[in-house]
């Protein structure tokens, strides 16, 4: 078993090296590396306090106390309105949401909102976005239940 304040060192190590790579990535391609899930992850982790789990964990990346939370990141790039929906959603687990800057991969902005209201939201009829199990950033947002657990510079 790891150590966990080096697997956590490892960690933020790893990801400062690889987020001047993705942004540089995509400055050049137009194209996302596919590391933002991963940085949201820690982001979330360290900013809520969460603990993550092992990867491969069904239905949660992180928990808070027994409370299993799934994490999901998107680069919210304001002039990019294809990319602004939350990716695919996980039925019975807390959700945080997190919105990453396009320039930095620094957490913008942490949404949490309970599943219960994320399922009300994804059964409205009427959206082949909601059918597939995701929400646009927007709505997610403005759910019933939704909270904002983080906003850089706050």
């Amino acid at each position: 078993m790891v150590n966990v304040v080096t697997k956590d060192r490892c960690q933020r190590e790893i990801l400062a090296a690889v987020k001047p790579l993705a942004i540089a990535y995509h400055r050049c391609t137009g194209k996302p590396l596919g590391v933002a899930g991963e940085i949201a992850e820690y982001e979330a982790a360290g900013k809520l306090q969460l603990r993550l789990t092992d990867a491969r964990n069904k239905g949660y990346d992180a928990q808070r106390g027994e409370e299993g939370i799934q994490i999901k990141g998107r680069v919210l790039d304001d002039r990019d309105t294809n990319r602004r929906r939350v990716p695919k959603l996980d039925p019975e687990t807390l959700c945080d949401t997190v919105l990453l800057e396009p320039d930095t991969l620094e957490a913008r902005e942490i949404w949490e909102v309970p599943f219960s209201d994320v399922k009300v939201a994804l059964m409205k009829p009427g959206s082949k976005v909601r059918a597939k199990g995701s929400l646009r950033v927007g709505e997610f947002r403005k759910l019933q239940g939704a909270r904002l657990a983080y906003e850089a510079g706050a």
